[in-house]
């Protein structure tokens, strides 16, 4: 993982799963058998969340935290049990270093990648007296064999609905903004980042998706980055008014 801004004292904690589409070599020298034109795909990574994650936190003087390897790695938005923690398909390509995976590879995957990356969001969410987690995303226009989706963002959650709510309100009052609400994806997901960190200790929390064909370059991370910041701060006033 790499953290920003720890020094900063905002209450805001902004998490990216999804930053890297690295494969450490100590993991598999042959980038799991993946292409380099699928490694540069939504499959191995969120085009652009990490760099809408970093101007974000500057937005919001706040700390971010990223993911520095792959979700074909291992998927950090996932629950040690949950059966796609290391897919061996994804939309169309197999991933050929996770077929026959042993429990010792798999333990190495998560002692070295998943389990840091959580350890180093609690001590974060830990170190604040009343967190609010904000997870970004990025989510591909289409998935292959599937239907063009229409939605410029997403705000997924689940039961609690205490930050989600108010936010898709605001962009709903967004003419230009398509805004989905637990779409393309429902954001109710057992054992799952904002499960692990936000549910689990009744911490508001919201996890955006951003459609990554409108954050691939800096200038569009940066526009949507003031975008949302004014957004949550507006919510955030909301809440505590």
């Amino acid at each position: 993982f790499e953290t920003f801004n720890e020094s900063q004292n905002s209450e805001f904690l902004i998490i990216c799963d999804h930053a890297s589409n690295i494969v450490p070599e100590y993991i598999n020298t042959n980038n799991l058998g993946v292409s380099e034109e699928n490694l540069n795909r939504h499959i191995a990574y969120d085009i652009g969340a990490a760099g809408l994650s970093k101007k974000l936190g500057e937005y919001l003087k706040s700390t971010v935290i990223l993911s520095n390897f792959s979700r074909l790695v291992i998927d950090p938005n996932r629950g040690e049990d949950d059966p796609t923690l290391i897919m061996q398909l994804y939309d169309g390509t197999i991933i050929d270093g996770n077929r026959d995976l042993s429990e010792a590879d798999r333990e190495i995957r998560l002692n070295s990648c998943y389990r840091p990356y959580h350890e180093e969001i609690s001590r974060l969410a830990s170190s604040k007296s009343d967190p609010i987690l904000i997870s970004i995303h990025s989510f591909t226009p289409k998935l292959k064999n599937s239907f063009n989706r229409p939605w410029h963002i997403g705000i997924l959650s689940a039961d609690d609905r205490r930050f989600s709510q108010p936010l898709i309100d605001y962009f709903k009052n967004k003419s230009e903004i398509n805004c989905g609400d637990n779409e393309p994806y429902c954001g109710n997901l057992v054992g799952d980042t904002m499960y692990q960190h936000a549910l689990s200790y009744e911490r508001l929390h919201v996890l955006i998706e951003v459609r990554n064909d409108l954050i691939k370059d800096q200038d569009n991370q940066l526009k949507w980055a003031e975008k949302l910041a004014q957004a949550v701060n507006s919510v955030k006033q909301e809440i505590y008014r």
